[in-house]
């Protein structure tokens, strides 16, 4: 459709006697009859509010010749000499008689285009009593967690005593026997067992492969033909028009409105379908199977323990197809006083740092705050 103009009429405020919404046809304030000039803000007319989705001023447009003639005349001028505001097509001050020289000034032009919609501020929180309460308890609590935290983990350092020192060692005899075990048929690899020799050397083996049965071993996808399948979507469609309006600033204290009928867009909902392939999940079988092999199995244990002196092995000897594996132990007590008798355990891993140790040996401790050791060292 054709565009639709209108003249929109502004407002604004004597800063000499205080008067307000004054029209912007009268050039002098109708209470005082100061003339509006540049300086105070006097220029800055209220064009009135728009609407949000159209844009269209609220206000209703001006129709008696005598605003339409003032809003074409141009952009008001300022006298030079006494600052007071003229028609666009004047040539010579109103108030002074003054004439319009190089030196007038030009009346602002406000920018009255769409602007972004303010951001919401946002809403105070407000807590009450029992909110308060829990805040307050929460940092408590987290403030001191972090002072235990760091209290916590400061060390000292105090003297302790070897009290008692013990050790293990054992012998396991492991013998290489038969056995029956199943596997699946494609990973099963006939193969020849060899006994050890001197406990080393030694080959499993695969033999006698039998009593094979199919079995599920897992599952697969296939194709199992085709299904349709339908997604709910949104597209923009044409829905009828909307009226879009924007304004300018004429710099005289009116501004032009100009309407259009736009084309409007709605949202519409639509089933987006497809064919695709459909899949089921189909059982794998196999062959699953028993075979012979060998392994190793313990048939005997020897042990010794004992406090002093140095650690001894017990006596045991492999015999054919068998090994002898090794198990030690060490642990040394350490008592120390921190508030209260404590005792702490020392674990060496090797003889040679077991030995080391003695009962009634001197030891330094570091320990932190929270009675945790760090670190034990012989003195």
């Amino acid at each position: 459709m054709a565009e639709r103009r209108r003249i929109i009429e502004g407002s604004w405020n004597c800063t000499s006697c205080g008067a307000r919404n004054i029209p912007a046809r009268h050039k002098n304030c109708p209470s005082c009859n100061n003339p509006r000039e540049l300086s105070g803000k006097e220029s800055e007319f209220d064009f009135g509010d728009v609407d949000a989705a159209s844009g269209k001023s609220t206000r209703e447009g001006v129709s008696d010749e005598q605003a339409l003639d003032m809003a074409g005349a141009g952009e008001d001028w300022f006298c030079a000499y006494c600052g007071a505001a003229n028609r666009g097509d004047g040539k010579r001050c109103r108030q002074c008689s003054a004439e319009r020289g190089s030196d007038a000034k030009a009346a602002p032009v406000a920018d009255l285009g769409p602007k972004a919609p303010p951001k919401p501020a946002p809403q105070p929180r407000r807590f009450g009593k029992v909110a308060l309460i829990v805040v307050g308890i929460l940092s408590s609590c987290c403030l001191g967690t972090c002072a235990v935290g760091i209290w916590g983990n400061m060390k000292h350092e105090l003297k302790g005593e070897v009290v008692a020192t013990n050790w293990r060692r054992a012998l396991v005899q492991e013998r290489f026997v038969p056995e029956t075990r199943s596997g699946w048929r494609d990973e099963l690899n006939p193969t020849a067992p060899r006994m050890p020799v001197n406990g080393t050397g030694e080959v499993a083996g695969v033999t006698n492969i039998r009593d094979c049965v199919s079995r599920q071993r897992g599952t697969r996808r296939v194709a199992d033909g085709t299904q349709r399948v339908c997604r709910t979507k949104t597209r923009k469609v044409a829905c009828g028009t909307e009226e879009k309006c924007t304004r300018r600033d004429k710099g005289n204290g009116f501004a032009e409105e100009v309407c259009h009928d736009v084309t409007k867009y709605c949202n519409e909902s639509y089933e987006d379908c497809d064919t695709e392939t459909r899949y089921r999940n189909e059982p794998v079988y196999a062959q699953q199977c028993a075979y012979d092999t060998y392994v190793w199995k313990p048939v005997d244990t020897r042990e010794l323990k004992g406090t002093e002196g140095p650690p001894r092995w017990p006596e045991l000897t492999a015999g054919t197809n068998e090994r002898v594996r090794r198990e030690e132990d060490y642990t040394v007590l350490v008592r120390y006083d921190d508030g209260g008798v404590k005792q702490h355990e020392v674990k060496p891993t090797r003889e040679e740092e077991f030995v080391a140790w003695k009962k009634g040996q001197g030891v330094t401790l570091t320990v932190t705050n929270l009675g945790k050791v760090e670190q034990a060292v012989r003195r």
